[in-house]
């Protein structure tokens, strides 16, 4: 049963709040009728010490899914990099009934809904603040956040009541917010990864210093 805190860290499957958003789950119930369209849950282990927060489902990712970054090419990338570091056991095959585990680790998103063209508006990112707030309130053993992205980043911050310039932007940035340090990581969207802006060993280093923060070096 989950506690009251996680159960408001996840929004109601007919979240009204954000009308373009709500316009655009309608149309691709529609639309796909066979597809989860709805907000998309956050995905992983409630004693999870790590969260990986992103920014908004992608439409035929988490949005047909239900799964946090899965059926996308940034899942692919995402999910074999934790199980690469230790963070998830099993194998991704890109369906949310895949057998896939994550350990201590969480994964989740600023705005849980699918928004058109990918790009979330900011008040969009604020109406779904809450969740993200709670999200985190949520999580008993949390350490270390990894943000895809400069706006998961600032996201993450505004939902810890802070200022979005409180934290360092770029790849690799790392700093204490609260009770938590942050790492910052390029967003791992195919183009990032096909323009060689992000590579998957900068991506494992990130997830490999989240591993050394939680556990310590390794001998």
């Amino acid at each position: 049963m989950p506690t009251p805190e996680a159960a408001s860290a996840e929004p109601h499957r007919d979240c009204p709040i954000c009308p373009r958003l709500v316009a655009y789950r309608e149309a691709n119930r529609a639309a796909h009728p066979d597809w989860f369209n709805g907000p998309a849950p956050s995905f992983g282990d409630p004693e999870a010490r790590l969260l990986v927060a992103g920014l908004a489902p992608g439409r035929t990712g988490a949005n047909r899914t239900g799964r946090p970054f899965t059926g996308d090419f940034a899942g692919v990338l995402l999910y074999e990099t934790l199980i690469k570091s230790g963070f998830a056991e099993g194998r991704y095959e890109a369906r949310p009934d895949d057998g896939l585990r994550l350990v201590d680790c969480m994964i989740t998103n600023a705005v849980r809904c699918a928004p058109p063209g990918n790009k979330p508006e900011s008040s969009e990112e604020a109406n779904c603040r809450p969740f993200l707030t709670a999200r985190l309130a949520a999580l008993p053993r949390l350490k270390v956040i990894v943000t895809l992205g400069d706006v998961a980043r600032r996201n993450v911050l505004r939902a810890m009541g802070l200022k979005a310039s409180a934290g360092i932007a770029g790849h690799g940035s790392e700093f204490a917010a609260g009770a938590y340090v942050v790492i910052n990581s390029y967003h791992c969207s195919r183009l990032n990864t096909n323009t060689g802006r992000l590579t998957p060993a900068m991506f494992e280093a990130v997830f490999q210093r989240a591993r050394e923060l939680l556990d310590g070096p390794s001998a």
